[in-house]
């Protein structure tokens, strides 16, 4: 099939398409010079990044979006309501079902396809979901989809900023939607008070290495000890920020995608969760997590974590799991195990209310 000129225009056409491939938002934008790419620049060059070493890679295509690849002339910019409806709770919302980038990419995948067969010709493009030197925030909010917040997400004003951010770059000369240049956040500054760690500098500007988000997920070797307590009850990643915005109280949505359900090992409290992650070895490690978000973390990093929110959260009742934790083949996990069982002991009355084990292993460390 080819389009017709006289049909509804082709851009309403791909909106259509997009939207019944089960996206939440759609945007048209034109390619070219990035607006943030000098404060990008300028928040690496400050050390906001941290270990993300991959972030000042291809600093020159992120400066202008024409150029990752080479002829293509417009974004097709697009939404994915991951449910901000959901309980808080120790995994950040986006990373408690399958992992987003593999169904995203699939679905712009199968968008630029239609595409193709509707012009009745190839046309030059590419995904992105997180994956490639583009500013996808830029594109988004030039493709009319929302402003950015206080606390650097997106807001949409009908859905928040609980979805993610997909892009498909095509060479094709698509008629642009307006820009959203509104700033609707106003005076609020509810999300900036709200981070435990003060990991923002001002408005719209992260200091990624203290962000809970990046700590858990980012940082590969020991957490430092000065931010463990700050981190609480968060296993991985961070929705604080997020919760508290007035725009996501009253405007999140529940997700639509069973994909983006919770997996067995997430459900539940905290203290059930990460008892259950200490608990995996390699293989199981893999095996529960297959096409997860969170293998990013690797089992060492999610172990670490769930030690520190044991220490945070957890009773004398946890002691034996994380005395077991003792013996983990991963020092990294074993340091943070020991971490946690010193901040149940300081907040237990007395050693001796602990299981045996968990006294005796207290004992033959010294510790109390």
């Amino acid at each position: 099939m080819t389009h017709d000129a006289g049909e509804l225009a082709l851009e309403e056409l791909l909106k259509a398409q997009a939207y019944g491939l089960g996206f939440d938002l759609v945007g048209i934008t034109s390619l070219g010079p990035m607006e943030t790419a000098d404060a990008f620049d300028d928040w690496i060059e400050r050390g906001y990044a941290g270990e993300m070493g991959y972030l000042p890679r291809d600093a020159v295509k992120r400066r202008d979006s024409r150029l990752p690849v080479p002829g293509t002339t417009s974004a097709i910019v697009v939404g994915l309501n991951y449910g901000g409806r959901a309980p808080s709770g120790p995994i950040a919302r986006y990373a408690r079902g399958d992992d987003y980038h593999d169904l995203m990419t699939a679905r712009l995948e199968e968008l630029h396809r239609w595409l193709e067969s509707e012009l009745g010709r190839r046309i030059s493009g590419k995904a992105y979901v997180d994956t490639g030197p583009i500013l996808e925030r830029d594109l988004a909010r030039r493709a009319g989809l929302g402003w950015f917040g206080k606390n650097t997400n997106l807001i949409n004003p009908r859905l928040g900023s609980f979805f993610f951010i997909g892009i498909l770059l095509v060479e094709l000369d698509l008629e642009a939607d307006v820009p959203f240049e509104a700033d609707r956040c106003g005076t609020c500054t509810r999300c900036l008070d709200a981070c435990p760690t003060n990991a923002f500098v001002e408005p719209l500007v992260l200091d990624a290495t203290k962000c809970i988000s990046y700590l858990t997920i980012e940082t590969k070797g020991a957490i430092p000890p000065d931010q463990r307590e700050s981190i609480g009850s968060l296993i991985y990643g961070c929705d604080i920020c997020q919760d508290v915005c007035p725009w996501n109280v009253r405007f999140s949505q529940e997700s639509s995608e069973n994909a983006f359900l919770s997996r067995d090992i997430l459900v539940g409290d905290t203290r059930a969760i990460a008892k259950r992650i200490l608990a995996l070895d390699d293989e199981s490690f893999r095996r529960d997590f297959k096409g997860s978000p969170m293998k990013r973390a690797k089992r060492r990093g999610l172990a670490r974590n769930a030690a520190i929110a044991l220490g945070n959260v957890g009773t004398v009742d946890d002691a034996p799991t994380l005395v077991a934790a003792l013996n983990d083949p991963e020092p990294l996990v074993a340091e943070h195990a020991a971490w946690a069982l010193e901040r149940i002991r300081a907040q237990s009355t007395a050693c001796a209310v602990m299981p045996p084990v968990a006294s005796r292993r207290f004992e033959s460390m010294a510790i109390g």
